[in-house]
């Protein structure tokens, strides 16, 4: 159902590609937007489990385009060096592919907002993460992609590298 891809030599693993997601602090969320538009959106997330958590208002142009239809693609980059004597740049990206869905359960989403609240203020008190969640909850929307395809590539200079390192 998913490509492969085109230079296999430079994809990184499923084992490579989720610390990369868990360092990320943010990335692009690909909709299928109005009147056929995609709708691309720089978002915050939490990576966890297989699972991308995102916040989002109750209602909106991302909420509509979820509705409408729930595959979405998420990607982050986590290395753009440029290298302008060689025309090119050592990168190192992650895509996933997914179904997002709004979630109902109070449970789960306070689970969710509070892994989300963790990775942005990781020193927090229990007690200020808590009020700042309670404040918040009235509007919040929290939604998960349940990733069915995760993809990661690097520039062939990035791989050369590690195979010289691994020597």
């Amino acid at each position: 159902m998913f490509r492969s891809m085109r230079r296999s030599r430079q994809a990184l693993s499923q084992k490579e590609c989720e610390p990369l997601l868990n360092k990320a602090t943010s990335g692009v969320l690909a909709l299928s937007g109005d009147e056929g538009y995609p709708y691309a959106l720089p978002i915050s997330f939490v990576y966890d489990e297989g699972k991308l958590y995102f916040h989002s208002a109750k209602s909106g142009h991302k909420i509509d385009a979820i509705k409408k239809e729930p595959k979405a693609s998420f990607c982050i980059i986590d290395q753009d060096t440029i290298v302008p004597e060689k025309y090119t740049t050592y990168f190192r990206s992650v895509i996933a592919f997914g179904k997002l869905s709004i979630i109902e359960d109070e449970l789960e989403k306070y689970a969710a907002i509070d892994k989300l609240a963790r990775k942005y203020a990781p020193n927090d008190t229990i007690e200020n993460r808590c009020n700042e969640i309670q404040r918040e909850w009235q509007p919040l929307c929290m939604l998960v992609m349940d990733i069915e395809h995760l993809s990661g590539k690097e520039a062939i200079e990035l791989v050369r590298q590690k195979s010289k390192e691994n020597m």
